[in-house]
């Protein structure tokens, strides 16, 4: 049912190498364009949108002028009240012109179209390194969006002897996923926040699909021997409430941990705001700070607590705040 989409290049966001955030081990990541969510603290919000796009960078342009001058489609715009160069997502062709010659690198492309097997190729560069239990994990955004050449990949990894992981947030279509596990070893499988209502003030949707293809996943992993891993990101007031985190482990208590291996608890970081403001939106988390370890080992141990005795691996992963640098307060 995928075949006819094979042939389309695949858009990418950035090749991660020698990762050690997306599973077990050393790994390379592929971070895939396109997402079906619209998380308002997301960490990669280039990621959202499934088309190439140039960015700007306020920090290296020096205000020549160069990209303006070579840019034939009269897509950058400079706002002097702003100080900034503005790109108009609609009349630029993508030629590259303005990145080529902006002498200080303020300009790049969030994006590139890859030709499928060169792609694996070089995904498969790093082998050497993946030892017994690392390997190459697929991201994005939202990989299974890209469906035909993410079941590809996973296939070809498969077949060079590698292990394959797949870190998807399970708004996609139960079939996709369901297929895509037949060749993925680990999947990293994100639950942000329990509350369906509150799920969609803060996401965009609602999670009713994403529980339902979880429930069909953990009944494909038993038969097929994939390992999976819960990861809930922690936003400051969104997900890191503790009626949040007790209301997640009621649910995967009706789950063994020979469904689900691990359940990780993501500290939040605040490294993308910049990011935003070469979005020209603002990040609506500005100046939060991460969670203290007490705040960490209090959430693991709500959560180890409604488990029901449930024997799976519970931690949290990331960076702590230091208690001095904790201002409270709550966000949403």
């Amino acid at each position: 049912m995928f075949l006819e989409r094979l042939e389309r290049p695949v858009t990418v966001l950035d090749i991660q190498r020698m990762s050690t955030e997306d599973g077990p081990g050393l790994r390379t990541t592929l971070f895939m364009k396109g997402c079906s969510l619209r998380c308002d603290w997301c960490h990669n919000p280039e990621s959202i949108d499934s088309r190439p796009l140039i960015q700007w960078n306020s920090h290296r342009c020096i205000g020549c002028d160069s990209c303006r001058e070579v840019c034939e489609s009269g897509a950058l715009v400079r706002d002097q009240a702003k100080g900034r160069i503005t790109i108009d997502v609609g009349s630029c062709i993508l030629c590259q012109a303005c990145v080529d010659c902006c002498p200080s690198g303020a300009l790049h492309l969030k994006g590139e179209q890859w030709d499928k097997e060169e792609l694996l190729q070089e995904l498969l560069k790093d082998r050497a390194y993946f030892g017994r239990e690392g390997g190459i994990t697929l991201s994005g955004g939202e990989p299974l969006l890209q469906a035909a050449a993410t079941l590809w990949l996973l296939e070809q990894i498969r077949r060079e002897g590698l292990k394959t992981a797949l870190d998807t947030a399970g708004l996609v279509q139960g079939e996709t996923l369901l297929a895509a596990l037949e060749q993925t070893d680990l999947l990293l499988y994100d639950l942000k926040i329990y509350a369906s209502d509150r799920h969609r003030k803060y996401t965009g949707c609602g999670n009713e699909q994403i529980l339902a293809n979880l429930v069909a996943a953990l009944a494909k992993a038993r038969r097929s021997g994939t390992k999976v891993w819960i990861r809930t990101p922690l936003v400051p007031g969104v997900s890191d409430r503790e009626e949040n985190i007790a209301g997640l482990a009621r649910w995967l208590a009706n789950f063994g941990n020979e469904q689900i291996e691990r359940w990780e608890l993501c500290a939040f970081n605040n490294l993308c705001e910049n990011k935003y403001l070469m979005l020209e939106r603002e990040w609506p988390y500005r100046g939060v700070v991460p969670q203290t370890r007490a705040k960490l080992d209090r959430l693991v141990e709500i959560a180890r607590a409604h488990l029901n005795g449930r024997e799976m691996v519970v931690q949290w992963t990331g960076s702590a705040a230091l208690e001095k640098d904790q201002k409270g307060g709550e966000v949403g």
